[in-house]
């Protein structure tokens, strides 16, 4: 069993997160421990209330919120009273076992889980420490239910620990859907489970659930206070609706709070490098073209985004690694995986498009859907998608592009006069 924790400071977006769930049949509430009520008959306010009314309590303790995820091996099929059971022993070994806590089942992924919702302030006004809460007590806890119940060990699940299947991440729809929900549910599970380490990165991610982080303009007052939004994205890749401040979305996904993930998130990646790298050399060993190239490296459920100026001229790429969830920029992985290296490669071979593939002018590969990426992803490598991700490179190399024209231009009426 594999036990994460999350703290924050609001109890509302813990439990809208489940309850979104809910309405969409995808999480079910099987218990309502400290409640009045069955599980059943609980209103939200009945939900929220009883928790809200204990932080109230101690109002200097920010910090209030605990969210739980109970992660079970595929295997193991459990029925509804293990599981209320074991959230019960878990969060008595956690120190909770006296506090009133939610458990919702979830059913929008490949492996049984459990959400748990609850709060440290106690009756009494004093708070439960959160420090060590998740290396000692939860690990402690874990360790008892596993035993107990004969569950797979999480040391034992290895690599299947990893692989566990993501939360079920869903294209933002536009007027379909409560917009800021379905956008904090992307950043959240997006936020939690890829390895990115910058913005553009992160969007490399984003963009393909039609969402995107939005700093604003260099010259914004947003930009020079560090600001950071999120918007929805229509089919095109264009921004719609109203911008939604990431310091409102549960967790507070901040540019501070992301900057802070940068660098954990640079240590966490290095272990995939050579695996994607061995991925890339086994293909380059081969004539492949982009097109090819690319169309292969989706085979292996690694996203390969190229970029190009105006002119054509390819001058970056980033590659996302689906499977390990890990974002590199070709630059990062070595010199022979920039994009100079690969136009090189790629000027070599013959570009040829197969039945099924479409490869525009400027030699952007356009992937039809469902094309095997885990989960519901519908990864597209369109213009649209790369305009919105790296527009502010794109300027430059476009004003470099234009400032060459216009030398060229001026060279030639020299030579004719």
């Amino acid at each position: 069993m594999v036990a994460k924790i999350k703290t924050g400071r609001s109890i509302l977006g813990a439990i809208n997160y489940n309850e979104h769930k809910v309405r969409l049949g995808k999480a079910e509430l099987i218990l309502a421990q400290g409640y009045l009520k069955e599980p059943l008959d609980l209103s939200f306010s009945d939900k929220v209330n009883r928790l809200t009314d204990l932080t109230k309590r101690n109002e200097r303790t920010q910090v209030n919120a605990l969210h739980v995820s109970l992660n079970f091996a595929v295997s193991e099929r459990l029925d509804k009273w293990t599981l209320q059971q074991i959230a019960d022993e878990y969060m008595e070994g956690l120190g909770f076992g006296m506090q009133p806590y939610l458990v919702y089942q979830h059913y929008d992924a490949g492996h049984p889980h459990l959400h748990l919702v609850s709060t440290n302030i106690k009756p009494d006004g004093e708070r439960i420490s959160f420090h060590l809460l998740a290396n000692k007590a939860s690990e402690q806890s874990r360790k008892q239910v596993e035993l107990n119940y004969g569950l797979v060990k999480a040391e034992d699940q290895g690599k299947a620990q990893h692989n566990i299947k993501s939360l079920s991440l869903e294209q933002v729809a536009y007027g379909k859907s409560e917009t800021k929900q379905a956008i904090t549910n992307v950043v959240s599970e997006v936020l939690r489970t890829y390895k990115f380490t910058s913005i553009p990165e992160f969007n490399a991610v984003l963009n393909a659930f039609n969402v995107t982080a939005d700093r604003g303009s260099k010259e914004s007052r947003m930009y020079e206070k560090n600001g950071l939004v999120y918007w929805a994205l229509d089919g095109k890749g264009s921004k719609i609706g109203v911008p939604i401040k990431a310091s409102s979305i549960y967790g507070k996904p901040t540019l501070k709070t992301l900057e802070g993930r940068f660098a954990l998130n640079e240590v966490l990646r290095k272990s995939f490098k050579e695996q994607i790298k061995h991925t890339i050399d086994n293909l380059l060993s081969k004539p492949f073209g982009k097109t090819e190239f690319q169309l292969k490296l989706k085979e292996q459920n690694i996203e390969a985004i190229f970029r190009h100026s105006e002119d054509g001229r390819l001058y970056g790429v980033t590659f996302v690694d689906h499977s390990a969830k890990a974002v590199f920029n070709g630059s990062d992985l070595g010199k022979s995986y920039s994009a100079n290296s690969l136009s090189q490669i790629f000027a070599q071979s013959t570009e040829s498009t197969k039945p099924g593939q479409s490869a525009d002018p400027s030699g952007i590969y356009h992937f039809p859907d469902n094309t095997g990426i885990t989960g519901n992803n519908n990864f597209n490598s369109g213009g649209a998608f790369l305009e919105a991700l790296y527009q502010d490179e794109k300027q430059d190399m476009a004003a470099i592009s234009r400032l060459q024209q216009r030398k060229r231009k001026k060279k030639r009426r020299g030579h004719s006069l």
